[in-house]
């Protein structure tokens, strides 16, 4: 790292090969005690990255969605909170909400994106990266709505209709709005609720 411009000196040389892990070689490195398993890391296009810590407005927000989206989703979905969704063999983030589509087997087969009806990134630190990574990952992956919780800004971004690696369809939403769940089209939340 450079220590004046807080860059990686790797990135000043783009032309070095890399090593690209698959989801199958991070799921190794955790099984062999290479990564602690209370290590806050995800996998993004084959690179190992550390997710931010969380902060008392983060932990607020979250807790308060987790309870609107399980009362708003209820039997016709699974709520699953910061947990990994395998979108490619090169990439598994761990959005802070998917909203699942019912099935029995996720014991043996975590989610993929046929499964995602919405994920959710609550943003204060991360806002960047849940507009300039997540989103085109979540796009390119087909996922077919994308929520950013933007809590600086108290507002949430409802992206749709993936469309290569962006969306066709943004709207944004403030507290007096409601959000509603596209694919659950009886399934609305109060922006405000959602913001506190």
């Amino acid at each position: 790292m450079d220590m004046e411009t807080g860059t990686s000196v790797l990135s000043r040389c783009p032309d070095l090969p890399r090593h690209r892990w698959t989801v199958d070689d991070y799921h190794r490195m955790a099984e062999v005690g290479l990564l602690d398993a209370d290590a806050r890391v995800e996998l993004i296009e084959g690179e190992i990255v550390e997710m931010a810590p969380i902060g008392d407005p983060h932990i607020a927000a979250s807790i308060r969605l987790l309870h609107l989206l399980v009362a708003a989703v209820g039997e016709c979905g699974r709520v699953s909170a910061a947990n990994p969704v395998r979108l490619d063999p090169h990439s598994e983030p761990q959005p802070d909400f998917a909203v699942l589509r019912p099935r029995a087997d996720y014991r043996t087969r975590g989610p993929r994106p046929v499964d995602v009806m919405l994920a959710v990134e609550v943003s204060d630190t991360t806002l960047r990266r849940d507009r300039g990574v997540k989103r085109p990952l979540y796009a390119s992956a087909g996922i077919p709505e994308y929520w950013i919780v933007d809590l600086e800004a108290r507002q949430v971004e409802i992206h749709r209709s993936p469309a290569g690696d962006t969306y066709a369809s943004v709207e944004i939403k403030r507290p007096g709005d409601v959000a509603t769940i596209e694919a659950l089209r009886g399934s609305t939340i109060e922006v405000s609720q959602i913001l506190g």
